[in-house]
């Protein structure tokens, strides 16, 4: 007898094989269509989601970059796009470079690290508490805002919540006033997080950083009245996180001088200092009559005369 290997397959045989495969052909139309982790997508030169960029724009030598939706790349010389990056369902809303690395903060609360040179992504680090205090959430008339100041709000927070350091390593905090968190830029590693004291916020939009370490303000209104007491500063470097303590007032201002110095000024009783952050400690002042005065110990001596 002939063997026929047609008759081998019978009907009721051949319902696992068909089967298989349409398990195999749902799982691959299901990888093709998997949603990208945190919504990224990169588009080449005239890709049809590039669209004018906003108002922020970097130079970083080799191309410009701008904020809009996402994050877009242009030739300086020619203004040719050369790329663009999204991440669906949310917007950038501020840019900074650490080193060699652009660092954007979304609207969403999160904050990513690009590779301009090849722009890929390198990491992503949700903050808790950031897209709450970007939006005004909660509060006094954030509901009675407009549009356009709840937009301007969001992106003037958006730059004072990154403080990007890039020193002999680039690193990057993202300060809220219920946390900071310091990062890596490296490869996103968390290197120190510090909630302020019971009662105190930290204020991000009276931070600023130098060249290796970042300042932020804290105030404290815990007398039961609401009344602001006597703060301080903290000092946060990359490894070791919270470095110094300073006592300061309610309202101190701090400026940035050059790329370890910052003028720390507290009002006509405390008076100003420098705090340097290279030396770790406040800046000598040799030779004013008001030296001897000085309400924080200066970190270096005077030269003998």
């Amino acid at each position: 007898m002939s063997w026929n290997p047609l008759r081998s397959l019978t009907p009721r045989s051949a319902l696992p094989a068909v089967a298989v495969l349409l398990v195999l052909g749902a799982g691959a139309a299901a990888h093709a269509n998997k949603p990208v982790p945190f919504g990224d997508r990169v588009a080449e030169p005239g890709g049809a989601d590039a669209s004018p960029a906003g108002a922020q724009s970097l130079d970083t030598g080799g191309m410009e970059l701008k904020v809009g939706p996402g994050l877009e790349a242009y030739a300086p010389a020619t203004g040719e796009h050369l790329w663009s990056y999204r991440r669906e369902g949310a917007t950038a809303l501020h840019l900074a470079m650490a080193g060699e690395s652009a660092v954007v903060v979304w609207d969403d609360g999160m904050v990513t690290s690009v590779r301009p040179s090849d722009h890929s992504v390198r990491w992503h680090r949700s903050v808790p508490g950031l897209a709450d205090w970007l939006h005004a959430e909660g509060e006094p008339g954030a509901a009675d805002r407009s549009e356009a100041d709840r937009r301007a709000t969001a992106v003037k927070r958006a730059a004072a919540a990154l403080q990007p350091v890039s020193v002999a390593e680039s690193w990057v905090a993202v300060v809220t006033p219920s946390l900071t968190m310091g990062f890596r830029d490296r490869d996103g590693d968390l290197r120190f997080n510090s909630r302020p004291p019971a009662g105190c916020t930290f204020d991000p939009l009276r931070s600023v950083h130098t060249d290796d370490a970042v300042l932020i303000p804290r105030g404290c209104t815990n007398d039961g009245l609401g009344r602001a007491l006597p703060g301080a500063i903290s000092v946060f470097e990359l490894d070791g996180g919270q470095t110094a303590l300073l006592n300061a007032g309610p309202d101190v201002v701090l400026r940035r001088l050059d790329g370890h110095r910052v003028s720390v000024e507290d009002g006509p009783i405390v008076g100003s200092h420098v705090f340097d952050t290279r030396k770790g400690g406040p800046e000598a002042v040799c030779g004013g009559p008001a030296a001897p005065f000085a309400a924080v110990p200066a970190k270096d001596t005077c030269p003998a005369k």
